[in-house]
Order: C-alpha cells, then sequence, then structure tokens
C-alpha cells in the first residue's frame, strides 16, 4: 500500500503595485539561490495560511497587512524533492514600505512588471505569476509522469 502524502504548504505574496510585483533575488538560503522569488515562507503548526502570509511579510520585508486585503490567486500543486502545496495571495493594500529586513537571505527586493519578469526566476513561482495574470486557479508542476 502506498503510503499518504504529506504536503508542506507554502505561502507566497504577491505584492502589487500597478502592473508590477515585489521581487527578492535569493542568497546564502542553499536553495536556488541567486533567483528571483516572491515573499514567501512556510506555515507552521497550526497556524491558517493568511496569518503566514501577514507574519512573513512583516518577517522579510516590513509591511503589515490586513489579512482581509489577502486574495486568493493561485495554487501550485509542485514537486521539489518532497510534496508542496503552494498558496498564492495578491495583496494590492499594505501599510509602510518594503525594506529588506532578511539581508543574511535575501540579496535585494526589487519591482517588476507583470509583462517583464526576471531570469531567472524561481519556475513554479513564475509559472504560478503567469497563471494568476490568465486568471487560472490550479496549477502542477515538477511530478514525473
Amino acid at each position: 500500500m502506498a503510503e499518504r502524502q504529506r504536503a508542506q504548504v507554502d505561502v507566497h505574496l504577491i505584492l502589487r503595485r500597478g502592473d508590477e510585483i515585489l521581487l527578492g533575488l535569493r542568497r546564502n538560503t542553499g536553495w536556488c539561490d541567486g533567483y528571483w522569488h516572491l515573499p514567501s515562507g512556510h506555515g507552521e503548526d497550526q497556524e491558517p495560511a493568511t496569518t503566514t502570509l501577514v507574519r512573513e511579510a512583516a518577517e522579510e520585508i516590513g509591511v503589515t497587512i490586513d489579512p482581509a486585503d489577502a486574495r486568493f490567486v493561485h495554487l501550485v500543486h509542485h514537486w521539489t524533492g518532497s510534496a508542496r502545496a503552494a498558496v498564492f495571495f495578491e495583496v494590492t493594500r499594505w501599510s509602510g514600505e518594503p525594506v529588506n529586513r532578511e539581508p543574511h537571505k535575501c540579496a535585494e527586493w526589487r519591482w517588476f512588471p507583470l509583462s517583464a519578469l526576471p531570469e531567472p526566476m524561481i519556475h513554479y513561482a513564475a509559472q504560478a505569476v503567469t497563471r494568476y495574470t490568465d486568471g487560472q486557479f490550479y496549477s502542477e508542476h515538477g511530478w514525473q509522469e
């Protein structure tokens, strides 16, 4: 009998300013360093996704988000050595200006037009942003057929 899948839940913030989104350049993390990525983080036990989103936004970029302003826009069920469910929320209202609160893990944060995402970008996140702009709510990535 096959073992039941246990997926880690990751929460991603699409912080949107007009037609631009905020991306950070990863460094010193041991995974995909040198790639652009959205503000994101792992959910903790007993923590719903919107709470993770608010906590990670404060920890990584120093902005305050009201959970009521977080709009679910996409989910990627993906495989990166283990099963993961990546939940993406769009936020267009927040307080504070984004700053790099974790310079040991992020070289910089920069705004990019949705029509010109940088390279390289973490693959499943780039897929999610593209599908989000197309109005799709679900996709899969990295599974072997």
